[in-house]
């Protein structure tokens, strides 16, 4: 896809995903999720800093403001990596193989491309579980007319770990058996998910308890 994603609008992006383009997917999917849910904390906070009742908590949403703005931008940005990563697994898939020297050249460049397709996304699930946790930070003290946003904003997050996590997975079986990356992804991936159902759950629940 020669189209940077952060200049197609909204609805090019849509219906570019529904074409038999495989690029963007759903690695680029995933981290769009998770930047939508870090801008939605932003957003909440803009909302809630300044008015009286922040007061006591101003220091913690500079934090929030600050923090959601960089994920924002890092989320964007591998959503254009993970779309670049997936396109230089299918060009090294078409790479000629019809005699040994071009069968290993193949090999190797597929080895590379498939790393960096299980790299990104791995990357993405790391920050989209950073934007649950400034939701879960969020929900208690952003402003009662916007919590709702809270709360998508940790169910979008919530789906960029997820999907990021299942791009990393259908990647791995693909890497060279000797790349350390393949146990050192599922471990992390391991690492991210526990207790994620609580997390979500409870976000949830702070949410809904606040909008009565």
């Amino acid at each position: 896809m020669e189209t940077r994603l952060s200049d197609l609008t909204v609805r090019d992006l849509v219906a570019g995903l529904a074409t038999d383009d495989p690029i963007p997917g759903g690695g680029s999917a995933s981290a769009l999720a998770a930047a939508m849910g870090a801008s939605l904390v932003g957003m909440v906070v803009a909302l809630t800093s300044g008015r009286p009742a922040a007061g006591e908590h101003e220091e913690a949403l500079t934090e929030l403001r600050t923090r959601s703005a960089t994920l924002a931008s890092e989320l964007v940005r591998l959503a254009e990596i993970d779309a670049a990563a997936y396109g230089s697994v299918v060009d090294a898939r078409r790479l000629p193989r019809g005699s040994e020297v071009e069968r290993l050249a193949r090999e190797t460049q597929i080895g590379h491309a498939v790393r960096e397709a299980t790299s990104a996304p791995l990357e993405t699930a790391r920050r989209a579980e950073e934007v649950l946790e400034l939701a879960e930070r969020l929900a208690p003290i952003g402003s009662p007319n916007a919590v709702s946003d809270v709360g998508v904003a940790a169910l979008l997050a919530v789906a960029g770990m997820r999907g990021a996590a299942m791009n990393v997975r259908i990647n791995l079986p693909g890497l060279p058996k000797d790349d350390p990356l393949g146990p050192e992804a599922s471990s992390e991936l391991d690492r991210l998910f526990v207790g994620l159902d609580e997390r979500e759950r409870a976000v949830r629940d702070a949410v809904e308890s606040r909008i009565g």
